[in-house]
Formats: C-alpha cells, structure tokens, sequence
C-alpha cells in the first residue's frame, strides 16, 4: 500500500512538473519568420499565475499566465532583420533559433493550394533552383474537429531548399518567391488547406450560427460525438471498398489476360473522365483495354506509357502483365500522372494490349490528361493513345459519405485555423470554390462572410485578403450557355467590393480534363501581383480588363473597361476577339462578334438585332477567351444581364 502511494505521488509530481514547464504555441519555433511593422503577439502556456518573460531583438516583454495557464505577450513593431533567437523563461527556458522578421502570409483554401511544388509544370527545375534561406513554410497539421483547437498537435517552419521545396504548396511557394524578389525582405507563408473542402467548413462558429443556410448543420454538429460518427462512417467505407475489391469480377476472372472475351465490351475515346463519357454518378472500378502495333524495332525498345492523372487509382497491364500501379487510397493518387516502363521483354512484334483497371472512390473517374500527354513513347518518338478503348465495368455503386471535414460546417476553422489566431500576419491568399460552385449564387454571402470572420477573429483589422478565381476547366461547350462555375467566378468577382481584397484570375491557366492544373507559377505570380498593389501600394497594373460600362446603339454593343492598361490587346494571331456573346429580350445568347476599339470592345451578331445584354468567358472552360491587356493579364469573365443563373436557390 505504501509503495502504491509513492508512486501516485511520484506520477503526481510529474504531471504537475509537466504542467508547470513554460510552452508556446507551436507556430512558434526555430526557423520561424515573424511580421514586420506590426504588433507581434507570442503566446503559449504554463502553470497558473506563472510570470513568463519573453526576449527577443533588444525587447523584454513580461506576461502571468490565466487562469486556464495561457499568457500573452505583444513585441512592438521591429523592421525586417535577422537571423535573431528568441528566449522564452519561466520556470524553465526555451530558446528559439534562426528567427527572421519579414513578411507573413496564410496560404489557405483547398487543393488547388495543397497542390505541391513536385507535381507543378517544371517541376525539377523549379526545385534544383529552389535556393532561398530567407523564404520559409510552415505547414498545419490536417485536422477537422467540432471544437476549435488551442494548439496544433505538429509542424515545423521549413527553409527553402530544394531538399524541401518539393512539399510545399506550390501556389504559396511560386507566390512567396515572387514577393521576395520583389520587395527584398524575407518570406513566410502558412500553409493550411484541405483539398475537396466547402468555403463554410473554414468559417467559425460565430458566423456559421447567424447563417441560415448552415446553422441547422452546426446545431446538428453541437449535438453529437463527431469522433464516433467518423468512426461509423470509416467502417462503412472500409465495408464498401473491401466489397469493391473482393466482388469485383475483373480481378476474380483477369481481364487483364489477353484471352479475356471482350465481344460485349463499349467504346470510350480516351482520355476522359467517364462521367463526361456515359457513365455519370458511377465509382467503383472499370477497365479500359487497347492494341496497339509495333514493330519488330520498336518492341524491342521497349516503352513507356504516359498516361497523365488517373483518378483514384490503377493496375496498368501490358500483354497480361502488371506494368504500374498506384494505391487510389494513396495521398494525391488522383492528381499523380502515370509513367511507366514497359520492358521489351514483355513486348512483340505486331499486336501488343494494354489493360488498366481504374478504381474510384468518390468523385470524378478516369482519365485527367490533356491528349498530348496521354501516349506510349518508343525510342524518343510518341505513339499517341487518344481515341477509341474499349471498356466494361468492375464494380460500380455509390461510395458511402467520405468522413470528411464537408460533413458538417466549421470543423477545418475549429482544426487547422483557430490556433493561428492572433499571430501576427500580412494577410491571407486564398485558393478555393471549386467545392462550392453548385451552390455559386449562395457563395456571394459565404466568401464575404469568411473574410469577414477571420478579420474579426485575427484583430489586425482589414488585412489584404487576395483569392485565385476559379481556372477554365471541363470540356469546352460549342454554343454559350448556363454555367455554375461562371456564377462561382461572378461571385469571387463580386467579392472585391469588400475593402483590401485582390484577385489573381486563372482563366488561362487551366486544363480541361485535370481539376488541378500545374502551372502554378503564373497563379503566384498573379497573386504576387495583387498582393504588391493591395498589401504594399505599389504603382502597377495587377488585373487585366474589368468590365467597366456599356452602350447599347444600333444592334451593337459597346464595352468599356477598367484596368487596360497599356491598352487592350487579343492573343488570336489573325486579331480575332473571342469569348463574347450577345442576347435579345428571349435571353438566347449567340457568339458574337467582338472588336476592339481603344479601351473598349464592340460586339455584335446578325442573330441578335436588339441586343440588350453581353457576357464574356462565360463557361465551365472558357478556353478560346482571349482579351488581354498588354500586360499580359486576361480580362476578368463578366456578364451584364441580371438573369436569375441556374444556382439561385441552391442550398
């Protein structure tokens, strides 16, 4: 019984020494970079009525603790500098190192911002040169919980290196290194991102229970034990993809064999995804075969299939036999492009059959790569791979709910946002909507909102908030028509009447079959562009052309512009300006005919003799809109009706 004491009093001692220790946030670490010119706020925990005294850069500032065990301290204002350490002391010391003051941006949104440096355009040139010591990244842990966190349970402040690089968010990467060359100062970037995520699971609660659109969800989220949902919801998934696997005919009888009977398998021209081919609302696994011929040289060359993204997964065979594959449970499997060697050996002279099985787990399926990039190369040359294949379906059916931070609103602010605040930032860019644009009429209030919200929670008053608009995506459309992501655009455009906000467009910048583009310099560049003129006044043209003004007069219409510029220009090579169409009272749009004229644009159309509105890049993939300013920045996609879009009402 004795023995038993001591030990109670032993464990007790611990944990009371362990409480005691002086800790801060762990935003706070070595490697860190701090904001220039303003107040900066350094926070942490310790024992109750603790004094704590933090040092740093000739500043002495001294804090006791709260109730709850935090304290707060506030260093005045400090230029850019560095490298200094930080001292932290209580009843015990920390000692932070290699601390630079510059600028301090949060990197937030979805996963066209979790989108990593490795998978963008040129990406091995990008990081061999990736030498900058006074550019760093911190990374938030992905977590999504019902209540907002103290703390992040991880993360540490990366220096940029090309032994690093290649894991940071690549628009936040292209868009520090643009503003350290530019203002000469160093550079830090927050990254929290979450992909596949709806603008209101990053909003607090505050705002979330004044919105009546979502404040039955978090009633709904106050109510219940979101870890033993998760759990449910886990189970169920685990339950439908071992059912995927172990019913799923194709592997039970080898399709992947060449005496596979094919007699009753459809044609789909590759590549896509098949839910744009016939095959809508389907996940699950379906397999695509192709022959090929070689000849006697070329199959003793061997090869090498370029397949671009498959979303989620696959097992690629060449003449019976596994050549590739990645995991669809694999972090990015859908965004990862295919490339795999095929060695002669497993080649022949004239037919040879290629097999892929691909798995999806939710969402779009098949085939992201543009046609030039879907091909088997052989000595150097290209054997392209567009067009006809054959398919049958595995397994198809829909996946049970992902147990994801979309299931109810606020989960990734209460995660991956909360314990940010209020550390001292320059302010936020932002890459997101993707999730929302269905409901793009509704997202005219959820961004402003968001904005709003974490300005409110930060105290740093209206700090620049820049945001990516949406990039062209999905097969482009013949004739114009309705489009959620053109309303989702609107909105995002709209949004700039609130003060110190930019946007970077990414019109151009798209891929009709991939969600998530790789140029992302541009994106960064464009965001370095905005932030340079609403963060750091400088004088320069960060937009292309916005829709200013029209007149109406003799079945033309004329439209004038802001931000031209230079002056307005069109990237068609015999100067055709594309993107625009016109509409009667009936409110049926016919491409027009566009020229320009100074800083404005006159369009027209034999079809439409009364034309009482116009409307520019307005589409899923707007991709032959080509009005720039001589800049070289596209001009902002607008409509001048007032029409109800196919959104409106949408919850």
């Amino acid at each position: 019984m004795k023995s038993k004491l001591i030990i109670a009093l032993i464990v007790l001692f611990s944990v009371n020494q362990l409480f005691a220790e002086v800790k801060v946030a762990r935003i706070f670490n070595n490697n860190m970079v701090l904001q220039r010119n303003k107040d900066v706020p350094v926070w942490g925990w310790a024992d109750k009525d603790e004094k704590v005294t933090v040092v740093f850069n000739g500043q002495k500032a001294v804090a006791k603790t709260d109730l709850s065990g935090k304290w707060m301290v506030k260093l005045k204002p400090m230029k850019e500098g560095g490298p200094l350490e930080m001292t932290v002391k209580g009843k015990n010391t920390i000692v932070l190192k290699n601390i630079l003051i510059g600028e301090v941006w949060v990197c937030s949104g979805q996963s066209n911002m979790s989108f990593k440096v490795s998978d963008a355009l040129n990406a091995s040139e990008d990081i061999a040169n990736a030498n900058y010591p006074s550019i760093r990244c911190f990374t938030v842990p992905s977590k999504f919980t019902a209540k907002p966190l103290t703390d992040f349970g991880g993360g540490d402040w990366k220096i940029c290196s090309p032994a690093t690089v290649g894991r940071f968010t690549a628009v936040g990467y292209f868009f520090a290194r643009e503003l350290y060359k530019s203002l000469n100062v160093p550079v830090g970037f927050i990254q929290t991102s979450w992909g596949g995520t709806n603008a209101e699971t990053w909003t607090s609660s505050e705002t979330i229970q004044v919105d009546d659109d979502f404040k039955g969800k978090l009633a709904a989220l106050n109510k219940i034990d979101l870890d033993s949902v998760l759990g449910h919801l886990t189970a169920q998934k685990k339950e439908w993809t071992l059912n995927m696997e172990t019913n799923e005919p194709g592997k039970k009888e080898k399709w992947e064999l060449l005496e596979t009977d094919v007699s009753s398998w459809k044609e789909m021209k590759l590549p896509t995804f098949w839910e744009n081919a016939g095959l809508p609302g389907l996940d699950g696994v379906v397999w695509f075969r192709k022959d090929i011929e070689l000849t006697k040289a070329e199959s003793e060359a061997g090869m090498t299939l370029n397949l671009g993204p498959i979303d989620d997964g696959d097992d690629t065979y060449v003449n019976g036999m596994l050549v590739g594959q990645l995991n669809y449970l694999t972090a990015n499997a859908g965004i990862t492009p295919r490339v795999y060697k095929v060695d002669s050996k497993l080649l022949k002279e004239g037919k040879n059959t290629i097999v892929i099985r691909v798995m999806d787990k939710a969402a779009q399926g098949g085939f992201g790569a543009k046609a030039d990039d879907f091909y088997a190369a052989i000595a150097g040359v290209r054997k392209s791979l567009v067009g006809d294949w054959i398919y049958r379906i595995g397994f198809q059916g829909v996946a049970p709910a992902y147990p994801g931070p979309d299931l109810y609103p606020t989960t990734l602010y209460n995660g991956m946002i909360h314990a940010l605040i209020p550390f001292a930032i320059q302010g936020v860019a932002w890459y997101q909507g993707e999730n929302n644009a269905s409901r793009a009429y509704q997202y005219r209030s959820v961004f402003p909102r968001l904005i709003t919200d974490w300005r409110t929670h930060w105290g740093q008053g209206d700090f620049p908030f820049l945001f990516v608009q949406l990039a062209n995506y999905q097969p482009a459309k013949d004739q114009p028509g309705e489009s959620n992501w053109a309303e989702l655009r609107e909105a995002q455009t709209m949004t700039l009447s609130l003060p110190n906000t930019g946007m970077a467009l990414a019109i151009d910048l798209g891929e009709a079959l991939n969600i998530h583009p790789k140029n992302k310099q541009d994106v960064g560049a464009r965001l370095a562009l905005a932030a340079r003129k609403v963060a750091y006044h400088q004088d320069l043209i960060y937009s292309g052309p916005t829709f200013d003004a029209l007149k109406i007069e003799n079945g033309k219409i004329t439209v004038s512009f802001k931000n031209t510029g230079s002056g307005l220009i069109t990237k068609d090579k015999y100067n055709y300006v594309k993107g625009f169409a016109i509409a009667g009272d009936d409110k049926k749009f016919y491409w027009a005919k566009a020229v320009i004229d100074g800083t404005s644009v006159t369009v027209s159309s034999d079809k439409v003799p009364n034309p009482v509105a116009v409307r520019y890049a307005w589409a899923d993939n707007p991709d032959d809109a080509n009005l720039y300013n001589k800049e070289n920045l596209p001009a902002v996609p607008f409509r001048t009706d007032s029409w109800d879009g196919q959104t409106k009402g949408r919850k």
